[in-house]
């Protein structure tokens, strides 16, 4: 039998931290980036918490745009050159970007220029239907069983039942951005700010949907945790993962991963903050929990 040696490839949207990405030898390439008419690397040019800064003064709402796919076809040569036989190349939600199709344009071009390849070097290029730590966490725990010796195909499997399952709540706390990326109809959002209405949006498979409204600030942290807790419930997993995803707002994300540790019984996963990618689009005053539930397929 082939002895495997599997590598992973992603982007930045994925907000794994830099030290777990390391640690599981997964490359992350970063998104471009631009503000004001001024290109920048998310994790090159700055930190999470220096871009919410950067949001907060900025003249007009910063844009990504997808990795190149030559530097693809670079990290697939790359790959291949350290003996890997299977690269997972996970993206961010094709919904929401082409990086997807960059990356599939890629692996064509690859094999075209290398057909002898295909024999001994698979790359497998998943979208992740998602964003931010929600497909992030699933690189890193598919990294750690294939640390144990898992095959390419049950790593693979594990990555799309996670695809399949995971699920976003989250809220902001401005309607700025969310207005402006388009996110919420500027109607919609006009009316929620008169009115002090929060949306509580529930993320599946790529697609938001807002499914309440809050007045006010204070009611944001108990609505997403009565969503997250009915979702769970639903899931008819014992002690699904969870995990709290936050911008600038670090007081209510600590108090957050609290008031699901009272009611739940047992801590989050991990705390992460929303990278460049993420906050672009809802803004840096963001929070929200990310979890594991019922295979949608």
């Amino acid at each position: 039998m082939e002895k495997q040696t599997i590598a992973f490839l992603t982007d930045s949207a994925c907000d794994i931290p830099e030290d777990l990405a390391r640690r599981y030898s997964i490359t992350v390439m970063s998104i471009p980036i631009n503000v004001d008419g001024k290109e920048y690397l998310e994790r090159v040019d700055f930190t999470n918490q220096e871009f919410y800064d950067i949001l907060e003064n900025c003249k007009s709402i910063p844009s990504t745009s997808h990795v190149p796919s030559v530097s693809f076809v670079e990290e697939y040569q790359k790959a291949m050159d350290n003996g890997i036989t299977d690269l997972i190349h996970v993206t961010i939600n094709s919904k929401g970007s082409n990086m997807y199709h960059a990356a599939l344009m890629a692996r064509d071009q690859f094999y075209e220029e290398c057909p002898q390849a295909k024999e001994t070097f698979r790359i497998h290029v998943m979208d992740s239907r998602t964003y931010t730590i929600a497909y992030g966490c699933g690189i890193v725990e598919a990294a750690k069983l294939a640390e144990e010796g898992k095959d390419a195909e049950m790593v693979l499997a594990f990555l799309e039942n996670w695809f399949s399952s995971i699920e976003i709540y989250f809220s902001v706390y401005s309607l700025d951005f969310v207005k402006k990326s388009g996110r919420v109809s500027v109607a919609a959002a006009f009316v929620g700010e008169l009115l002090g209405l929060r949306p509580i949006i529930r993320m599946l498979d790529g697609d938001p949907v807002i499914i309440d409204k809050v007045r006010g600030d204070k009611a944001i942290l108990s609505r997403l945790l009565r969503a997250a807790k009915e979702s769970m419930e639903q899931s008819g997993l014992e002690k699904p993962a969870y995990y709290i995803i936050h911008g600038s707002p670090v007081k209510e994300a600590q108090e957050l991963e609290s008031l699901l540790e009272q009611e739940l019984g047992y801590p989050a996963c991990g705390s992460y903050e929303a990278g460049a990618a993420i906050s672009i689009n809802s803004g840096p005053r963001v929070i929200g929990v990310i979890l594991k539930g019922k295979d949608r397929r």
